[in-house]
């Protein structure tokens, strides 16, 4: 008997922890119920509004966080470990660069970075320019590390790369990006505006412009219409030409939208869907202005593992023009053009926290 009532007690113990256990469960269910609802309803809110407006950002990842760069200042970096919430993270430089000024004379701001990372070390190049001329430079910079937190962590100024004078050039050496062919050889995709979008081979070791091959390559033109920022990504036996057409820089006003089109070899010629050379003004359009989307363009693409993020940014017409930065997946076609899908939010897990 006293075995039997000492089993009753604890059965009526185990009885009541299980009621609280499912009561519980129940509460968490509801409330995960009615995250997931909230989650569905609405995107993520970017963490706060200065640490989203990016200008031309171009995007990597060291380790798990990823790091965007965008013009401003002397190059603004943001981070972030899930690609909606984001912090500054300082600048590239404390000043703008001596050589900068000599060669352009004082500017505010050094414009559209691009980040990559090879022979061991990442590789930034950017723009300094006055807005309208081609009076510009492009520079590089280059670092062992991104994150600010270690000792190794120091940004060299290599100097410059490429510059466009008024009294001889056609051309604007704005708007950089680094790609690679298929054989290793990196080259560099820079214009705005005047006769289009141009190339140089690089040198893999200095990140300079090569010797072995010293011929200006035309990828893009407009005939001296808006054309700029050019994105060069290599995918399935085609490399694909980005660029955005028409007007930035007007908030809500704008027009940019962001144009694509492909070829067999680095240096073109890149058609559209259609055959039509971007030469002579061709291009499919991927990304154009829609609700308070406005202007979507100054685009970088970025391989993710087995993603490929388009990274670009736009202004909120909601928001009184205000630039935000905007990340996509780009998928696929049967015909092999690529897709947008719409702009990155985390998918709510089972009881509605994001993941």
């Amino acid at each position: 008997m006293p075995l039997l009532g000492h089993q009753s007690r604890g059965e009526a113990r185990l009885r009541k922890l299980r009621l609280i256990i499912v009561g519980l469960l129940g509460v968490l269910c509801l409330t995960g119920i009615g995250l997931y609802t909230y989650g569905r309803a609405r995107p993520a809110a970017p963490a706060a509004p200065g640490n989203v407006q990016a200008h031309d950002p171009s995007m990597i990842k060291q380790g798990h966080t990823y790091y965007v760069f965008a013009t401003g200042g002397t190059i603004q970096i943001r981070k972030s470990t899930n690609l909606v919430s984001w912090e500054l993270a300082g600048t590239v430089f404390d000043r703008i660069p001596d050589w900068i000024t000599k060669a352009v004379g004082t500017i505010p701001d050094l414009w559209a970075p691009d980040i990559s990372y090879f022979n061991g070390k990442y590789h930034l190049y950017y723009a300094g320019s006055h807005f309208g001329t081609n009076n510009s430079v492009i520079g590089l910079a280059t670092n062992t590390t991104l994150d600010p937190g270690s000792r190794d962590y120091h940004w060299v100024d290599e100097g410059m790369v490429i510059d466009s004078l008024p009294a001889s050039d056609n051309w604007n050496a704005i708007d950089p990006n680094l790609s690679f062919d298929s054989t290793g050889v990196p080259w560099l995709a820079w214009g705005s505006f005047w006769s289009g979008i141009k190339m140089r081979r690089l040198d893999l070791n200095t990140g300079k412009l090569s010797t072995v091959d010293q011929k200006l390559y035309a990828l893009a033109s407009r005939g001296g219409g808006a054309i700029e920022a050019p994105a060069i990504l290599a995918h399935d036996g085609y490399y694909y030409l980005f660029v955005s057409f028409d007007r930035c820089c007007a908030g809500a006003n704008s027009t940019y939208r962001i144009m694509v089109g492909r070829s067999t070899t680095i240096t073109g010629p890149y058609l559209d869907s259609t055959g039509t050379s971007m030469l002579s003004g061709g291009g499919d359009q991927l990304l154009a202005s829609y609700d308070n989307v406005h202007g979507p363009g100054g685009q970088s693409v970025y391989v993710d593992g087995q993603t490929t993020w388009l990274v670009h940014h736009y202004y909120d017409a909601l928001a009184n023009g205000a630039i935000t930065l905007q990340i996509r997946k780009l998928t696929w076609t049967n015909e092999h053009w690529p897709h947008v899908a719409a702009p990155y939010k985390p998918s709510p897990g089972i009881f509605g926290f994001f993941l």
